[in-house]
């Protein structure tokens, strides 16, 4: 259960934020903070299992991450806790109220993975919008194509911003990120499970997100009978960089009716 972490010095409830795959928990603060200021939330930022700061200590299944979390909460919080995830993470915060309710009070649920297997994920079959010339540059050229997939927003500013999240934090284990993606251990086990959970739930997907999609997030609104869906056009996978003023008013809103 011991997971490298970064906390606020706020007094409230707290938020825990789950990082995108590969990414650490400064990336996540870099995401999430700005939506949840003056919030009084005291956020904590992990670092999953071989990411950032957190050795590859479990199986590299993603059951065996979701457990480590789940030993965390249990270990460090008294009360069920706001979670908040983008992309693998928002995954995991959904796996997580649907096998532990009892640790969860609401989720805030950013371009979530509904279904891990990529073949079977329901993608926008629209062309990226415009970029302007010259917008991918700065990119190093292997991650041309990933962003060109990822980002609705296509401007060098969000690529710069995105780029300086990719690289910032500590280096996770390569490795054991690999061995967890191309596994068949990557799908949670219950994925595919009939089960609601009825907190407050906030989903927000980027349309032009041609990583996870928009499609079958809405579907998967069945889940949240107190749920709000929001699409949001020009924004991708990393719609906290690419809309963060969106972000954070959809955000505010989750946070009142949690009613904190």
């Amino acid at each position: 259960m011991n997971l490298a972490y970064d906390q606020s010095p706020d007094t409230g409830p707290a938020v825990v934020c789950l990082p995108m795959f590969s990414m650490s928990r400064t990336a996540t603060a870099s995401a999430f903070s700005p939506a949840l200021a003056g919030s009084g939330l005291r956020e904590i930022h992990l670092d999953l299992p071989g990411h950032g700061d957190t050795p590859a200590h479990c199986p590299p299944t993603s059951q065996a991450v979701l457990d480590t979390v789940c030993a965390w909460l249990d270990h460090h919080l008294d009360t069920p806790a706001l979670l908040a995830g983008g992309s693998y993470g928002a995954y995991l915060a959904a796996g997580i109220a649907r096998q532990r309710p009892d640790l969860v009070r609401g989720l805030l649920l950013v371009c979530p993975g509904v279904t891990i297997a990529r073949h079977s994920r329901n993608l926008p079959d629209q062309p990226p919008l415009d970029a302007p010339t010259g917008w991918l540059d700065a990119a190093p050229t292997a991650l041309h194509a990933h962003l060109d997939a990822a980002l609705g927003h296509r401007t060098p500013a969000v690529v710069a911003t995105v780029l300086a999240a990719l690289n910032s934090g500590g280096p996770g284990d390569a490795t054991f990120q690999q061995e967890l993606q191309s596994g068949p251990g990557y799908a949670l086990p219950d994925e595919d499970a009939d089960a609601t959970f009825d907190g407050p739930v906030s989903v927000i997907t980027g349309r032009q997100d041609h990583i996870v999609g928009y499609a079958d997030q809405f579907r998967a609104m069945r889940h949240y009978p107190r749920g709000t869906y929001t699409v949001i056009d020009a924004a991708g996978h990393y719609l906290p960089y690419e809309q963060p003023t969106l972000l954070r008013a959809l955000t505010q809103d989750w946070l009142r009716r949690t009613h904190i």
